[in-house]
């Protein structure tokens, strides 16, 4: 079947009657469609990239991979909408020359002294709007807290997850995140770079002629994802400097070389290589050897 929506719910149901289930994901049938899209021409496009024999197939999910999925989709919307609420704050305040630095932070901290202060020009009816505003803001605050409560217990209880907050940059979102992704067994991935690559974190390649290029990180992938991993690694990078064990002064000799944005995709490729390696052996990160500890 193509990965669409619904696809892991059809594939857990149909592998429940012993079916061999295996998910194509849309880009690979597309251009096996011969004529225009209709049912019949997508069956058989995917009859056709199913015979293929390097075809690459999506893992089908299982209930508590999309339980860990949804909790972070759920979270991701709620951010989004805190912050779109802050800068509507911000913005509505500036009309009333009232100028708040930016960051959610210093909002909050200036909010309660503006809604008490009865000489700072603001009529009735907005300050009862913005007090409206400000309790919205207080009731998502405490949303994206519940959720992060949540990813944390879950991390917690979950050996593998433990095992993968032991690498520099992976807290308890990007450890659940990432097993949600890619599964307790990410052996499909064939090593450590299928996974840099397969979230994006490699560069594209254009060759022609015999002529090779490489391009920008080609992107692909959970962006969610990749976003995580990227702030991990840009977390680490800010204190390489304080650290000497062999990760640190691999970063710290790379930040000397290239751009800093360079050197944390580097990172955040290196993040993703060694949870493979830790999902994969069950062992926890090593700092002193920048490799799995053993025991």
């Amino acid at each position: 079947m193509e990965a669409c929506g619904s696809a892991h719910h059809w594939a857990r149901l149909f592998a429940s009657f012993g079916h061999e289930v295996r998910l194509i994901a849309p880009q690979f049938v597309k251009p096996f469609v011969k004529s225009n899209k209709h049912d019949a021409a997508d069956a058989e496009a995917i009859c056709e990239a199913l015979q293929r024999p390097t075809m690459r197939f999506v893992p089908v999910k299982s209930v508590e991979q999309q339980d860990i999925q949804a909790i972070h989709r759920i979270r991701s919307l709620a951010v989004e909408r805190r912050t779109a609420q802050v800068n509507q704050i911000r913005g509505l305040l500036l009309e009333y020359g009232i100028e708040i630095a930016q960051g959610r932070a210093a909002l909050q901290r200036r909010l309660p002294e503006l809604l008490e202060d009865a000489d700072n020009g603001l009529s009735g009816r907005f300050r009862a709007e913005l007090a409206g505003l400000a309790e919205e803001l207080r009731h998502l605050n405490e949303r994206v807290a519940h959720y992060d409560a949540q990813l944390e217990q879950i991390a917690q209880d979950d050996p593998q997850a433990r095992a993968l907050m032991t690498i520099p940059g992976l807290g308890a979102k990007g450890a659940t995140a990432l097993l949600a992704a890619v599964g307790e067994d990410p052996r499909w991935l064939n090593n450590g770079r299928g996974l840099a690559a397969w979230l994006g974190l490699v560069p594209r390649q254009h060759a022609t002629g015999g002529r090779e290029r490489l391009l920008g990180i080609s992107k692909r992938g959970d962006v969610y994802l990749r976003q995580l991993l990227i702030h991990g690694a840009r977390a680490v990078l800010r204190l390489v400097e304080r650290k000497d064990d062999p990760a640190s002064r691999w970063a710290r000799a790379l930040k000397a070389r290239r751009h800093s944005n360079v050197a944390v995709v580097a990172m955040a490729n290196k993040i993703a290589r060694m949870a493979y390696a830790v999902i994969v052996t069950g062992r926890p990160y090593d700092p002193a050897r920048a490799a799995l500890a053993h025991g």
